[in-house]
């Protein structure tokens, strides 16, 4: 049984990412869909897709994305808030990541959104991870 199904999606997008793989399979959730739709958004991805396999069960397929000499473009994946110890961040409260050249993913009340989104609504939440 696993415990923490976001970290099992980020450390399966960046072995794929060390690996140089072209698409990765996870199983499909709401929240996985909204992150990838995210990293999508903000470039880390190329796209994603749901894929019906088997009839039984359903998969997320990300296809993740490399610069023009094969580097990804996914530099490193972090998991901020855990099951064990949750993180919760006011508006004010979420900082840059990198210096502005990364990204925070958090759940509001409004849904998922980056950090740069959220500190614009001036809504706090949940912080999930950062992706640089």
């Amino acid at each position: 049984m696993q415990t923490d199904p976001i970290a099992d999606f980020l450390t399966r997008l960046r072995n794929a990412a060390a690996a140089k793989h072209q698409r990765v399979d996870v199983p499909v959730s709401k929240l996985k869909t909204e992150i990838a739709r995210i990293l999508k958004e903000e470039g880390y991805i190329s796209t994603y897709k749901l894929v019906d396999e088997n009839k039984s069960r359903k998969v997320l397929r990300v296809f993740l994305k490399y610069t023009p000499d094969r580097r990804s473009v996914i530099s490193g994946l972090k998991r901020i808030s855990r099951p064990g110890a949750r993180a919760y961040r006011g508006s004010t409260e979420i900082r840059p990541v990198v210096g502005g050249l990364g990204i925070s993913i958090l759940t509001t009340p409004r849904g998922v959104m980056s950090g740069r989104a959220a500190r614009k609504n001036k809504i706090g939440g949940e912080l999930l991870c950062e992706v640089w």
